[in-house]
């Protein structure tokens, strides 16, 4: 695997010669250059993976270079060194595109962590690859993206329970891929010769939804000129997939528990049944339970259908995947449209993983594809992405931070740990992973912060 390539732009030559060593024995390929001026000019001539800049430099500062740099490459990641003293300029060089920042004198150890993160996030580490190279060859496969630990659990569950006959049902969101893990199931089946017949339980009226699963005789009623085979025949040594299986009418619900217990189905104005052979995979975006509970769904259908239920998490849980989905359907796009599109700006990239996409994956998909259409360069950049994107969500506390005239580094430390608790869901052994730190440093950090706040509520108080 080719090496990944650093250059260290700094006019200090002990501590570019700290760098160069460093950096080696992490893995890393490294270049250097040793002021503003040069970081340009090389950046121009070779090809880079990331820069780690320092701010103050003769000829071309860094944030000159910084400006020069993203102007002629805006996906390449920048990473500024920056004294204590200048957060001002070091919050600046994050708004002229840099991805982050590291205060000198740097702390190792969270270096590392910082260039093992940039990696995963802009792509350059070809996890996608070796994830589905991990996975059955199938085509079901293909847009099931993701080495979140919820997806990794939901692939486990999946091999366990493909090669058996066991009823699944499939519960998740909207936009979360229920379709595409029936798919997958039926595929690493003992069925996948067989059909997969894909039934939207919602689009058909109670009238129509009978004749369309279990078929009808000629003459059944008006406008039946001729006998009909429903789905669950031709579904017949395969798998059937009931959509939306919670807007089925109760009335369709007693025909289908008695296909499910009978293995075979009526057809309207039939006399006599057939049997079957179907494997059934059900999906709801509801609540089942709170149904049964409401008397909208049958008890005895539900124990029927949750045999073994795979609960798929919102995008916004698995955040971690929305990098390997975006470039996924990037690909994909680039393709079907024949662009050629080599990635994304760190910018664009940044919105993508902080956006909370209620639409889910189906949203993100749709995402991607406007922005291949709409791109007139090599990298997607925030400008091809939809304004909903573009707006900060309310309460970003990292936002808020960043737009103060001049945020001290508390300012921001508070802002990053307040929002990567918050990603996590106040989860703070996750955070503190995340963030580098251990657990005990995260809960003092959190300690001085509410303690800050008491004071100053005390303080509007007396005041």
């Amino acid at each position: 695997m080719k090496k990944l390539t650093i250059l260290a732009a700094d006019d200090d030559s002990t501590h570019r010669e700290m760098l160069r060593t460093l950096l080696r024995e992490w893995g890393y390929a490294v270049g250097e250059a040793v002021d503003g001026e040069q970081a340009v000019a090389l950046c121009r001539e070779q090809s880079f993976d990331l820069v780690l800049m320092d701010v103050r430099m003769p000829k071309k500062t860094g944030l000159e270079a910084l400006k020069e740099i993203k102007a002629h490459n805006p996906a390449l990641p920048v990473l500024i060194m920056t004294a204590f003293s200048d957060v001002a300029a070091a919050v600046e060089a994050i708004k002229s595109g840099a991805y982050d920042y590291l205060t000198k004198p740097l702390d190792f150890e969270k270096l590392k962590v910082v260039l093992r993160n940039v990696f995963a996030h802009v792509g350059l580490i070809e996890e996608n690859a070796s994830l589905s190279r991990s996975l059955a060859a199938t085509e079901a496969h293909s847009d099931m993206v993701g080495r979140s630990a919820a997806m990794s659990a939901l692939w486990e569950m999946l091999r366990t329970i493909a090669p058996t006959d066991a009823t699944v049902l499939i519960t998740g969101e909207s936009g979360t891929g229920k379709e595409l893990v029936a798919r997958a199931v039926h595929a690493a089946s003992r069925r996948a010769q067989g059909p997969f017949v894909a039934v939207n339980c919602a689009a058909l009226t109670e009238s129509l939804l009978a004749s369309e699963l279990f078929g009808h005789e000629k003459g059944a009623f008006t406008g039946a000129d001729k006998k009909h085979e429903g789905y669950f025949l031709k579904a017949n040594g395969g798998t059937i997939f009931l959509d939306e299986i919670g807007e089925m009418p109760l009335s369709m619900q007693v025909k289908l528990l008695r296909v499910i217990q009978e293995r075979e189905v009526l057809s309207v104005g039939g006399n006599t049944a057939v049997p079957v052979d179907v494997r059934i995979i059900a999906a709801t975006n509801r609540d089942l339970a709170q149904e049964v509970d409401a008397g909208n769904f049958r008890q005895d259908l539900y124990y029927r259908l949750n045999v073994v239920t795979l609960a798929l998490p919102p995008l916004r849980e698995r955040a971690d995947d929305i990098p390997l989905l975006a470039q996924h359907f990037m690909n994909r796009f680039a393709s079907k449209n024949n662009k050629r599109i080599k990635g994304f700006t760190p910018g664009a990239m940044d919105r993508l993983v902080r956006y909370a996409w209620p639409g889910n994956v189906r949203e993100l998909e749709n995402v991607i594809e406007r922005a291949s259409i709409l791109l007139l360069g090599e990298h997607i950049s925030e400008r091809e992405l939809p304004e909903r994107l573009k707006t900060p969500e309310q309460g970003d506390a990292l936002a808020d931070a960043l737009e103060t005239d001049c945020p001290t580094l508390d300012d921001v430390e508070r802002a990053v740990i307040l929002k990567t608790l918050k990603r996590f869901g106040g989860n703070k052994t996750e955070a503190a992973k995340a963030l580098g730190i251990t657990r005990k440093t995260l809960h003092a950090k959190l300690n001085k912060y509410q303690g800050a706040q008491d004071d100053a509520e005390e303080d509007g108080a007396a005041s």
